[in-house]
């Protein structure tokens, strides 16, 4: 629900023996569009400080005017009443002004959902109360989205968060050193984590937009959720090639460390391995492949370890690949089913065009024969 429109415009200055000041408070009600006004003391401000201190238990977003200020004339400082002072009256009202804003507009809403700031307002507890018990959106704090035009400026937020975690992921494919890699799948991952969390605040808003109303269509709303579902899936291809590269990346660091054990042959076992069957006892030549780092080392055993991993790894590459470009398949479908649907509300559009210009013909020709 919008937020309360809050300001203090004057102040009433009451003389006296005592005299005090109270400010008008007036209020803008969204729904229905009605403004209510009231008085309050600078205490009674002091009091709601106090209440909402102690119901929440942390201190309201804007924090309170000082209750004294110094006063008096350059060089002679000291504590001043500040209803002698228009000026003192002044920022006082402009401060217990921004404090009240600061509460209305926080995306915390702990504190107007206070009943003490309630019965401080005057607000009606049956209508205003019941529309703020829950606080629909509220557990997204500064992602909430507020209005539909609010919905599009965090959908393009999402939609750059999801181009930077894949401009990450081309980083991390290049890089050549284990930080650099490091670095970019942390970038990445950050990136897809943030889309998840505003397609969620995202959808959470179209639910709630539908319930109360706010104006969009049923089509808007239902293209939409088709975008959501079409960023959710990109994320979710994304987080796979993302999640391929830690796999890829930790098999390969444990396949480049040496073998223990029996799948390391000794020396002497090498050589009367290959006897006979290599001019030079110190490398080996199997056919006409060439020696390289990773099977220098290795004896027969050892070297057919090496191969069934490196075929383990090409199965799981092969098997992530097919995920993806399953969900690039459905996405094709996603974004198919979308243009026939809006090639057909175009066809629909045309044809009420056509009859819409054949009324007009008509209603031309009538009046040309009244004339």
């Amino acid at each position: 629900m919008a937020p309360l429109k809050i300001a203090i415009p004057t102040t009433h200055t009451h003389e006296g023996s005592k005299p005090y000041t109270e400010y008008e408070i007036r209020i803008s009600h969204p729904f229905p569009r009605t403004t209510t006004t009231l008085r309050k003391r600078y205490s009674d401000f002091d009091a709601l400080d106090s209440s909402l201190r102690s119901h929440v238990g942390s201190t309201p977003p804007h924090p309170l005017p000082p209750k004294s200020w110094l006063g008096g004339s350059l060089g002679k400082l000291g504590f001043g009443s500040t209803s002698t002072s228009p000026e003192l009256i002044a920022q006082r009202r402009e401060g217990l002004e921004q404090y009240l804003k600061a509460i209305e507009e926080s995306d915390d809403g702990r504190w107007r959902l206070c009943p003490a700031y309630r019965t401080f307002l005057g607000l009606d507890e049956h209508n205003e109360a019941k529309a703020h018990a829950t606080f629909p959106g509220s557990q997204f704090g500064r992602d909430r989205v507020h209005d539909p035009g609010d919905w599009l400026d965090k959908m393009d937020e999402a939609r750059s968060s999801i181009q930077e975690a894949r401009l990450w992921l081309v980083r991390r494919e290049q890089a050549t050193n284990a930080s650099s890699q490091h670095e970019a799948s942390a970038n990445a991952k950050k990136g897809l984590v943030r889309t998840g969390t505003l397609l969620a605040a995202l959808e959470e808003a179209l639910n709630r937009f539908d319930e109360e109303k706010s104006g969009l269509g049923k089509g808007e709303i239902r293209r939409r959720r088709d975008n959501i579902n079409v960023t959710r899936k990109e994320r979710d291809s994304l987080e796979g090639v993302l999640n391929t590269m830690a796999v890829k990346a930790a098999v390969s660091a444990s396949g480049a460390s040496t073998p223990s054990g029996s799948a390391v042959a000794t020396q002497e076992q090498k050589a009367g391995l290959f006897k006979g069957s290599n001019p030079n006892p110190g490398r080996r030549v199997l056919g006409a492949a060439k020696e390289t780092e990773r099977t220098r080392e290795l004896d027969n055993e050892g070297v057919l370890q090496l191969q069934k991993q490196i075929m383990a790894e090409q199965d799981e590459d092969v098997g992530a690949l097919t995920k993806v470009i399953m969900r690039m398949k459905d996405m094709g479908l996603e974004i198919n089913a979308e243009v026939i649907r809006q090639n057909e509300e175009l066809g629909m559009m045309e044809e009420d065009t056509d009859r819409l210009d054949a009324k007009i013909k008509l209603a031309k020709k009538r009046a040309d024969q009244i004339r």
